[in-house]
């Protein structure tokens, strides 16, 4: 079927709050390239949303989920549990940046999930059930991440009211005036004000803010909310659903502050492409609530652990890790020749290949407007691109870390040729 025959199908049948208001519609992928059912090729610099770190169909991920396929395709790990289950469980627990000695992991479908059970283990945990997270922050559109979710449009407007005990403190963000200490602070105000220490089971936070405009936490601010944690016996939440798995030159971004979380989350990038979601914590943590209290029908699909399994290895093996600062280094650098050349280009930042730049205004303020329209020339160039932030004018990067330097230089030159047009 052709892109105008299946745009039909969609304006009919799907809902529009479901659906994608671009008109292509993928063919086939291969690494960081797209073809559309018209059979053009595009550029992509989303990666299913940070979701394919080793790009579409890495040959080593499709055998592995092609073994597993051989083997066992669904139980359900409620009924009887496999091996690509406890094996990812441990992989995971051994290189996750929580407390341990002794640590566990479960596993889920989507980021959303992780993020519901790590709020339900954390008030098992505490007793207590106040969650604070930030300004902009993204945790999924279920009703409780929702609730934790700071950004009204599009995600929360229709859906109110949203489930209570749920607080929210600004982001560490000096680009838009908001200190390290203020940050602080405003959570030591909310102690006061709103929800007591005593009373607040965990504070979430994303170490590299995703949808929110991938503003970076520094080093000595996480570990400042890891002391107050401490401090008021508060368990640390660390959102790595977008940051996680190789994106920032760590396989996590927690891993630059220095500091372990009590409770982890990751998705996206860890199956690179198949529904796979993990919290992990410390054991004592992790135990706290009932038999059969977590997990779901298609928790930790026997496919979607083959292939996470596949990424860990690959990652090692293909030195990711490394390519990811190589690619940060060099995305920091072409930020800043178009910050020198373009007036509306400004605030470029990374941290790995997790990187942003923003289109400001005359005055230096936001410019949502020139966001878009850079998107959109873009797109009529071959470059699937994608904005995000609080005030819609950041330009987020998420190439597939294996694409080729070839194909990466292609997609830069268009950004450079699409801004040229911006004037």
């Amino acid at each position: 079927m052709t892109n105008q025959e299946l745009n039909e199908l969609k304006n009919r049948f799907v809902a529009k709050g479901a659906a994608t208001p671009t008109a292509q519609f993928a063919e086939r992928a291969e690494n960081a390239e797209i073809w559309d059912a018209d059979g053009h090729r595009w550029i992509d610099f989303a990666g299913g949303i940070g979701v394919l770190n080793l790009g579409h169909r890495h040959p080593k991920i499709v055998a592995a989920v092609e073994a597993q396929l051989k083997k066992v395709m669904h139980t359900s790990a409620a009924v009887i549990s496999y091996a690509p289950y406890v094996e990812l469980c441990q992989k995971l627990c051994e290189r996750t940046p929580v407390r341990g000695p002794e640590r566990k992991a479960m596993l889920v479908n989507t980021g959303a999930e992780a993020l519901e059970n790590a709020v339900k283990i954390a008030r098992a945990a505490t007793g207590r059930s106040g969650i604070i997270t930030f300004d902009g922050a993204f945790h999924g559109r279920t009703m409780m991440t929702l609730a934790m979710t700071g950004k009204v449009l599009p995600y929360k407007n229709d859906f109110g009211p949203m489930p209570g005990d749920v607080f929210r403190a600004p982001f560490p963000n000096p680009i838009h005036g908001v200190s390290e200490e203020a940050s602080l602070e405003a959570i030591r105000t909310l102690f006061k004000t709103d929800i007591a220490p005593h009373r607040t089971a965990a504070i979430v936070i994303e170490p590299v803010q995703g949808e929110g405009g991938f503003y970076i936490a520094s080093p000595e601010y996480l570990q400042a909310l890891r002391a107050l944690c401490d401090e008021h016996g508060i368990l640390l939440i660390a959102d790595e659903v977008q940051s996680g798995f190789a994106r920032t030159g760590k396989l996590f971004a927690l891993e630059h502050s220095g500091i372990e979380a009590d409770i982890l989350t990751t998705a996206k990038s860890l199956a690179n492409g198949m529904p796979l979601s993990a919290v992990v914590g410390t054991a004592a943590v992790m135990d706290a609530s009932g038999p059969n209290s977590l997990g779901g029908t298609y928790s930790g699909n026997p496919l979607a652990c083959a292939a996470a399994l596949a990424v860990i290895e690959t990652i090692e093996e293909e030195n990711i890790l490394a390519r990811s600062e190589q690619m940060g280094r060099m995305l920091a650098e072409r930020f800043g020749v178009w910050e020198a050349r373009f007036e509306h280009v400004a605030h470029g930042r990374q941290l790995g290949a997790m990187a942003a730049f923003e289109l400001v205004d005359a005055d230096g303020k936001p410019d949502p407007a020139a966001t878009s329209a850079l998107c959109a020339r873009a797109r009529e160039k071959g470059l699937i691109l994608l904005s995000c932030g609080f005030y819609g004018n950041a330009v987020r990067i998420l190439v597939p870390l294996t694409v080729s330097s070839e194909v990466l230089e292609e997609g830069l030159s268009i950004i450079e040729a699409s801004l040229e047009t911006l004037g």
